[in-house]
């Protein structure tokens, strides 16, 4: 079996987007990366991302995202499919990224749009066929038009896709679920479909898609991972319960910017030290009372950690 179609097998469900933990001091955490790791395997996440919007990877150094990566498919040793975020605002970044991912072993790369400069639709097919003509890894794109500042119109991602035969899938973090439809219509039914939109993680499976890349998953990995073995069993209602009850908890992790809500989250769990890198900050304390009082209402507080 080709690596390509290895990896249309495997990926599927829910892609845990691991966030990447720092010590009080900003440098990186990889006893409690490694951690977070194992805990996202033992609740049923059925593969492993890192270094993608959850991972702060605009504030890691090349050298870092190497080193979590390489961390990261270490600590998986096999167990789930791995599809690390190698994309970045520059191309010969996302390139030795992508071959890094490539050596190591990784399944599949995620490759994110180039943000700030907002490339035209002609420029973004350039950027992904030159990657994907440099490597054999399987690439999901990644597009996020709220973050990148421009949006991979389907016109374009058809394009690449028939081009480029190791461009496997898609993470779309699109608001318009329009747009998403005509993803699979174009690009054709058997194309990986990953949602990063949590509200429409449950619709797009509805649809053909293949599974989710959510940052809910960091901190309730358990219960994303059960909408879809709920979906994939065929017991749709059950997944559609398990999509209303998630609601709360996806509306209070994005009333600020990824990943500063889902690291305090984290840390009042007990599971990481809730530091992000300047620029990004914690929420306000207001909104990490409210995050508190929505992880009550989950019971997924430890036992002995105050609720006040």
């Amino acid at each position: 079996m080709s690596k390509v179609q290895e990896a249309k097998e495997k990926l599927k469900g829910s892609i845990a987007p691991v966030i990447t933990p720092f010590k009080q001091d900003e440098s990186l955490d990889l006893d409690t990366f490694k951690s977070l790791i194992n805990w996202q395997i033992e609740s049923g996440s059925h593969g492993i991302s890192v270094t993608g919007t959850s991972g702060e990877p605009s504030s890691l150094t090349v050298e870092e995202r190497e080193l979590v990566m390489e961390t990261a498919i270490k600590t998986i040793d096999g167990r789930v499919p791995f599809a690390p975020g190698t994309g970045s605002v520059n191309f010969n970044e996302a390139l030795r990224l992508t071959k890094a991912a490539q050596e190591m072993g990784a399944d599949a790369a995620m490759v994110i749009v180039p943000y700030y400069n907002k490339p035209s639709q002609h420029a973004l097919y350039n950027h992904y066929k030159t990657i994907a003509d440099a490597v054999d890894i399987p690439i999901v794109v990644y597009n996020i038009p709220g973050r990148t500042g421009v949006n991979l119109e389907v016109k374009t991602l058809a394009r690449l896709v028939e081009d480029c035969p190791n461009i496997i899938g898609a993470k779309e973090s699109n608001k318009d679920f329009e747009h998403v439809n005509r993803v699979l219509l174009n690009c054709g039914r058997d194309f990986k479909l990953f949602s990063g939109i949590e509200l429409l993680c449950y619709p797009m499976l509805t649809i053909g898609g293949a599974g989710s890349i959510s940052a809910t998953a960091n901190v309730a990995p358990a219960q994303v991972a059960e909408m879809h073995n709920a979906w994939m069993e065929g017991n749709t209602e059950r997944a559609l319960e398990l999509h209303y009850e998630l609601m709360p908890l996806n509306d209070v992790l994005f009333k600020d910017t990824n990943p500063a809500p889902v690291k305090a989250a984290l840390g009042m769990m007990g599971k990481i030290e809730p530091v992000l890198r300047k620029p990004m900050a914690l929420p306000t304390q207001e909104l990490q009372d409210e995050i508190r009082e929505v992880l009550k209402s989950y019971n997924i507080l430890p036992e002995g950690v105050s609720t006040n």
